[in-house]
């Protein structure tokens, strides 16, 4: 058997990638090196070209600086997330912790800060593709309450009407489901649903929880489901 047929596939192979900087060279680095890897890279300059380029292409993850000349990248984000649950990274040189929290409570799944390393990109660009990948088929469904969680079809209703939650909501919620009834830690959660490299980004569990109980709880300031052990971590109560 001969070298090239034992060389894995480049990491990115069948996915499409739209990135979305109006700084031309490392858009471009960005684009030879993602390419490299195997994926397939589109590029956007500006917060009007993202949005159309985001509609037109249905890329499987969009890289999204926040400093564009037309429009802030929160207006992109809140834009895409109208009618869309693909996964969205940050990619800014923005530092304070709460550009990061204002991104992510816009629907932004990631962050990352420049300067940074391709192969933290990659790794987050893959965790964010597979938190949109479909599940097992056989798995249960689950019943709370007025909440109906199937997991094999990734379907979420309340009282019957379909629940949209993008990909990171929808992973976070996996987890507290498939644990029902028991304290998930929050170093368990960061690392299944984000990945071993996010064990301090505990402002993530917070954000995403407030998404979850605002969009399935009654009473999101006095949740019945989505419960918070201080200190601890989080349980999913049926």
């Amino acid at each position: 058997m001969s070298s090239v047929s034992e060389r894995p596939e480049p990491a990115g192979t069948g996915n499409t990638v739209l990135v979305v900087d109006d700084d031309a060279g490392l858009a471009r680095a960005l684009a030879i090196n993602l390419r490299v890897q195997g994926w397939r890279v589109s590029t956007a300059s500006s917060g009007r070209a993202a949005l159309e380029a985001a509609a037109g292409e249905h890329p499987d993850v969009v890289v999204l600086d926040l400093g564009l000349p037309d429009m802030s990248g929160l207006d992109v984000i809140a834009g895409i997330r109208g009618w869309s649950t693909v996964p969205i990274v940050v990619l800014s040189a923005r530092h304070l912790g709460d550009d990061k929290v204002d991104a992510l409570d816009a629907g932004a799944d990631d962050y990352v800060t420049k300067p940074f390393a391709m192969n933290e990109l990659l790794a987050r660009l893959r965790a964010a593709v597979r938190r949109a990948t479909p599940g097992d088929v056989d798995e249960p469904v689950v019943e709370a309450g007025d909440i109906r969680i199937d997991l094999a079809r990734r379907v979420v209703t309340k009282r019957g009407e379909e629940v949209r939650l993008s990909p990171t909501e929808w992973a976070l919620l996996d987890v507290l489901v498939r644990h029902r009834g028991r304290l998930v830690g929050r170093q368990t959660l960061l690392r299944e649903v984000w990945g071993p490299a996010y064990s301090t980004e505990t402002h993530y569990l917070r954000v995403y929880t407030a998404h979850l109980r605002r969009k399935l709880e009654d009473d999101p300031s006095h949740p019945r489901h989505l419960l918070t052990h201080p200190g601890a971590g989080y349980r999913f109560e049926p």
